[in-house]
């Protein structure tokens, strides 16, 4: 997914609170979280010091998100601002690369990191940012000049990228499922611990490529109390049908590093792999046309819908075939490439109205593949394991899940829709979570089918053993993101033929279970 978001605030927002929203989904519902949860590492003195000092060190490269800032560009200058928002990835990606690879420099010269890397970067980010406001303004458009001020970006230590804030607490806030926002999560003081493993080696403590995950990333599922509270109960109007369309696993391997949504036009524009079900002809140069032409892995061949998400790797030392291509190896993303065993894609209803129809080539992207940099405002990862989905759900620690247990993750899309638009400059103001106490649509919006996946994969559980990790697991992500669990995300984009559109929304009106 590209990097743009859009923060939709509660006053839970501005509360930094150690709990984190999360939700699963149990008999076509809504189930909410909160919870605690924390890594276990050695207490070894020595080595708790060698990780605080790790932890003090640039670990990554913070920049505004110029994206979500963009809420009405004119149709006319949408192509070329795309192409742009891109480029601002594409140089952040870059300093990340010199980051990574000059820490000798850095450890001799407290000044480099700003002179040599966040400043140059500044100066590139202040240009694109120029063009973007030329192609704007050109085409007869505003253009909110403050955004010249997003240019400037900063760098994060370990300790921050960990715990979001400093004392291991994440500030700000949670937008999950139906909109609700709740702190943050406790994760063990906040220090960015851990290792990994590769052939054999200690690569340090940041994961196969460099670029994490590290063991403060990770939880022992069986030691997180229960976190899952009841859904918003249901209204006279509710529409409590379902319908289920099976697309498969990505079994046939149709992957690639584009993002149609939000880089159209531009090769590589996620700097990440995608698994694609649904419609099997998605690039970064397809379009509303080609969607219709290209063929589908649904069982119902009318659901030509474009269902991706970012692949999922182990770490374990070994390759996939992309480790020196972009958006792989050569951007961090490292280890083999999992198949889900299950993928899940259903439809459900909402508890206080029926629903209309989604419009023709709708999109919707859920989550924030940004969230290390941005916070968590659009986070809406759920992750969990087989046997523990309705008692713990996790948003910024992978599972640890016990033998015998597979791990799942779980997405549900925004189910409120602005009735005019199938996308926004933003790719998120068109569509919006319904009230998480009521589940009622606000502001006009409509009640849409709200799109459920529950991706199931199995994963001998990573271990963690004095701080380091092994057999570690993770999203692939931009590089500077780290591979955190709360980057997770996913995307949609809604083609159908032969009034299919219509069938799922009369299913999920007549509270039938379709399929």
């Amino acid at each position: 997914m590209g990097r743009n978001t859009r923060k939709r605030r509660t006053p839970l927002a501005t509360k930094a609170i150690a709990a984190s929203a999360a939700l699963a989904l149990g008999g076509g519902g809504l189930i909410w979280a909160n919870f605690y949860a924390s890594a276990h590492e050695s207490n070894d003195s020595a080595q708790n010091q060698v990780k605080s000092a790790a932890a003090q060190q640039v670990a990554t490269i913070a920049c505004p998100d110029v994206g979500q800032k963009l809420t009405n560009v004119p149709a006319n200058a949408q192509k070329g601002v795309a192409v742009e928002l891109a480029n601002l990835d594409k140089q952040v990606t870059e300093a990340y690369a010199r980051l990574a690879s000059t820490r000798q420099a850095q450890a001799g010269d407290a000044s480099f990191v700003q002179n040599a890397i966040v400043g140059p970067l500044k100066e590139k980010r202040a240009a694109t940012i120029d063009r973007i406001r030329i192609d704007v303004q050109r085409v007869g458009g505003k253009f909110d000049t403050s955004l010249a001020q997003l240019a400037a970006c900063t760098t994060m230590t370990a300790n921050q990228t960990t715990a979001g804030g400093t004392g291991g607490q994440q500030q700000g806030g949670q937008q999950q499922n139906g909109g609700q926002q709740q702190g943050g999560q406790q994760q063990n003081g906040g220090q960015q611990q851990g290792g990994q493993q590769q052939g054999g080696q200690q690569q340090g403590n940041n994961g196969q490529a460099g670029n994490g995950p590290t063991a403060a990333d990770f939880v022992d599922i069986t030691k997180v109390p229960a976190n899952v509270q009841g859904k918003p109960q249901n209204g006279g109007n509710a529409s409590k049908g379902t319908f289920t369309t099976k697309c498969g696993v990505n079994a046939n391997k149709n992957h690639n590093t584009d993002n149609v949504i939000v880089a159209p036009g531009v090769a590589n524009g996620a700097h990440h792999l995608h698994d694609y079900v649904g419609n099997q002809k998605v690039n970064a140069f397809s379009s509303n046309q080609t969607f219709l032409q290209g063929g589908t892995s649904c069982q119902n061949k009318n659901d030509l819908s474009s269902y991706y998400w970012p692949v999922v790797r182990i770490q374990d030392g070994t390759q996939d075939f992309d480790q020196n291509k972009d958006g792989g190896g050569k951007e961090g993303n490292v280890g083999k490439i999992l198949t889900p065993v299950q993928a899940q894609i259903k439809y459900v209803g909402n508890p206080q109205s029926k629903v209309v129809a989604m419009p023709q080539f709708l999109r919707i992207i859920t989550g924030d593949a940004k969230t290390t940099t941005n916070g968590l405002a659009n986070a809406n990862a759920h992750w969990s394991c087989t046997g523990f989905e309705n008692k713990v759900q996790l948003t910024t620690q992978y599972p640890i899940c016990p033998k015998g247990s597979q791990v799942v993750r779980t997405f549900a899309f925004q189910n409120c829709w602005d009735g005019k638009n199938i996308d926004s400059a933003n790719h998120r103001t068109h569509v919006a979570f319904a009230d998480p106490a009521s589940g009622a649509c606000g502001n006009g919006f409509k009640a849409i089918p709200q799109l459920t996946m529950r991706l199931v994969y199995n994963i001998n559980p990573p271990t963690v053993q004095n701080g380091v990790v092994k057999n570690a697991y993770a999203v692939d992500g931009f590089p500077d993101q780290l591979h955190k669990a709360a980057t997770d995300h996913d995307d949609f984009i809604s083609v159908t033929t032969g009034g299919l559109a219509n069938k799922i929304a009369n299913c999920i009106n007549s509270g039938q279970q379709c399929q």
